[in-house]
């Protein structure tokens, strides 16, 4: 596999065990229709969360900057066939977890976000 794709699952379990001790219930992960995909769907009552992992391995670059509104066009457009499939849930949100491992790791939850 290659090293990208590597950090980007690394990244995407980092979310997901946050997100799971935090009460979050992890529903899907790298969800596809067509060419699209969502990397996380986690539910927490009564918010269904459609969320963006991006991660970077170092501080030079803040890793939510690089969701682009073409990006983020993709992101609803996938929700939107989730939600076609799934009439179920009534409330939803998008989120970006953005998480760097440089000298300084952390890992920033942005919520509710609209681009």
């Amino acid at each position: 596999m290659a090293v990208h794709m590597e950090l980007a699952q690394k990244g995407e379990e980092m979310a997901a065990r946050y997100l799971e001790e935090k009460g979050y219930t992890i529903l899907h992960r790298n969800w596809r229709h067509a060419h699209l995909e969502i990397d996380l769907i986690a539910y927490h009552e009564p918010v269904l969360h459609f969320i963006e992992v991006k991660l970077r391995s170092s501080n030079k670059f803040l890793p939510e900057k690089s969701v682009s509104k073409k990006k983020f066009r993709h992101l609803l457009k996938a929700a939107d066939e989730f939600l076609y499939r799934h009439p179920q849930y009534r409330h939803i949100q998008f989120d970006i977890m953005a998480i760097t491992l440089g000298r300084e790791p952390g890992l920033f939850f942005i919520e509710d976000v609209y681009l």
